[in-house]
């Protein structure tokens, strides 16, 4: 009978005792968790939008309402009904995670985010392991290995782009968990062709891991494809007979589906399709404000109707966000420094698996999602890419200190040096990025607080109670002053105004710092734009317009 003779892997002198392993995840753990807890404890508001929208779905399940959301934030999707059957492209594990804490402590942001902790405190460790795989992987003698992966997984409890989402009730840290653990799973089942029996419970454990990542973010597609492809073209020095590689995919993708077959249905019942196809819309948009978009929804004649440079120049820009904005810039130097080295510190089976996710994740965002990718779709799917560029960035200040000290002719192992500098670099970006994201928080929740309490004392806070509020920032209107809500769309006064009359709207509040051209349009004239009248955001206890809402402006909608 054939089969792989791939030699196993040589693990050097590496082979941590299971009680060092153990100790070294509980210390990670403990660690990560302390940061995280700091880090949520900055956050008192759900900032962005999808944190309150997984939240704000979380406490409606708990209240007994279901899987509803308040707002409707996007109208290609049927059916267009308030309150609004939730997650109609976005997937609902985040919220039945949140919801978990929230049942048990009280239905608060701050329940919520027990549970975007706890799984964030994860990654530390999944980075760890995945680092001490390639330290065995080299043959790097016991310190530097131990070191290497050890320094890995403290690198990665401050890591900012880690430890922001780590507190914040949405879709990154969980799929982050998910993807890295099947990632981990996959490499060792290609290095023992023996893991191949129907039955073998690895083989379980990862379609478990994959179909749990599809309840999380539509990028679990792209991990199933990976294994796919290594398991079937499985990168030994020989392939395993057909049988072992036809069961290597078929068994964990009829686990997978067994996991995501109920949700299937319920979009199914739901919207009338299996499939999210507000995705293939979002392909297809020509500027980020067409998620919002009411009567001029993207199509494929309108996209093709651009000039190719402005195709290609789409793609440029999602490039640049994706490399700088989201891989570079919150933890530079490691995602410079693991970008540029990847090629040849990110060699080797240990790291195959993550990426090729991490490609083809990347890929796919830039070049079909080129629009959508600046508004998120990349960055919250990146926390396994950042757990690459960090893992190899370490592995690369290694070598080069490693190197380094054979010139010198250094008497003294001086590994630690890379994981202080990746350490000492990452903390204080880390606090920053917290401290950034706090005042946000904070901005925010207090903006919403003075609209209502100002609304009121003036008498409009009745029609907020009573019908929809049509908002350039719909999920935050929904879940904070508990009223449903419609997105404004960037169209003209006589589409918000058809949007109104549909849906019984009759006020509508949006900001002047954004670059829309609400509510700039109103003062250009035109049909329609007279149904808009301005209202006083003027404290009558302070005399004043509160400073949080110098850039807020709210209109009474109705034609004269």
């Amino acid at each position: 009978m054939s089969g792989s003779t791939r030699a196993p892997v040589s693990r050097g002198s590496f082979v941590p005792t299971a009680r060092e392993a153990w100790l070294t995840a509980i210390g990670i753990f403990v660690l990560a968790l302390a940061v995280r807890a700091w880090a949520a404890s900055m956050i008192t508001f759900p900032v962005p939008e999808d944190t309150a929208y997984y939240f704000g779905v979380a406490r409606n399940l708990l209240e007994g309402r279901g899987l509803v959301s308040d707002a409707l934030w996007s109208y290609q999707t049927p059916p267009l009904v308030l309150p609004r059957p939730a997650f109609e492209i976005w997937l609902p594990l985040p919220t039945f995670l949140a919801a978990g804490p929230m049942a048990l402590l009280g239905p608060t942001f701050r329940a919520g985010q027990v549970a975007a902790v706890a799984i964030g405190a994860l990654v530390p460790v999944l980075a760890w392991r995945l680092a001490a795989d390639v330290a065995a992987e080299t043959a790097l003698p016991m310190g530097r290995a131990r070191t290497l992966a050890i320094g890995t997984g403290i690198a990665a409890c401050v890591y900012g782009p880690l430890v922001t989402h780590s507190a914040l009730t949405d879709s990154t840290m969980p799929f982050t968990v998910l993807a890295l653990a099947a990632c981990l799973l996959m490499t060792r089942l290609l290095r023992d062709p023996r893991g191949a029996r129907a039955g073998d419970p690895r083989l379980l454990a990862l379609g478990a891991l994959l179909g749990l990542a599809a309840l999380t973010r539509n990028e679990a597609i792209w991990l199933a494809l990976v294994w796919a492809a290594l398991g079937w073209w499985d990168p030994g020095r020989q392939r395993p007979d057909r049988g072992i590689r036809v069961r290597r995919i078929l068994v964990p993708a009829a686990v997978a589906m067994a996991v995501f077959a109920p949700w299937v249905l319920r979009d199914l019942l739901v919207f009338g399709t299996p499939l999210p196809g507000q995705a293939a819309s979002n392909a297809l948009s020509v500027t980020g404000y067409d998620v919002f978009a009411w009567q001029d929804q993207p199509t494929l004649a309108r996209y093709l109707a651009q000039a190719p440079a402005a195709l290609v120049g789409a793609r440029i820009d999602g490039l640049w966000h994706n490399v700088v904005l989201v891989l570079i810039v919150p933890g530079i130097p490691v995602g410079l420094i693991g970008l540029v080295s990847l090629p040849w510190a990110g060699r080797g089976d240990a790291l195959r698996p993550l990426a090729a996710l991490s490609v083809l994740i990347f890929a796919i965002a830039t070049l079909v999602f080129p629009v959508s990718t600046r508004w998120g779709t990349f960055l919250h799917a990146a926390g396994p890419v950042h757990v690459l560029l960090l893992v190899v960035c370490i592995r690369a200040l290694d070598m080069a200190i490693a190197r380094l000290g054979r010139r010198l002719g250094w008497t003294r192992p001086v590994a630690w040096l890379g994981p202080l500098l990746v350490v000492g670099a990452a903390t204080p970006l880390m606090l920053l990025s917290v401290a950034t994201l706090g005042n946000l928080a904070g901005e925010t929740d207090q903006r919403h607080r003075d609209l209502a309490r100002v609304l009121a004392l003036s008498g409009e806070r009745p029609a907020m109670d009573r019908t929809p509020v049509i908002s350039d920032h719909p999920v935050w209107a929904a879940e904070a002053w508990r009223i449903p809500s419609l997105a404004l769309p960037d169209e003209t006064p006589s589409s918000v105004m058809d949007l109104a009359r549909t849906f019984g709207a009759r006020l509508l509040v949006t900001s002047t710092d954004d670059d829309d051209r609400w509510p700039a349009i109103l003062s250009q004239g035109g049909p329609d734009a007279a149904c808009f009248e301005p209202v006083s955001l003027l404290d009558p206890e302070m005399g004043a317009v509160p400073p949080s809402l110098e850039d807020v402006r709210v209109y009474r909608i109705g034609c004269p």
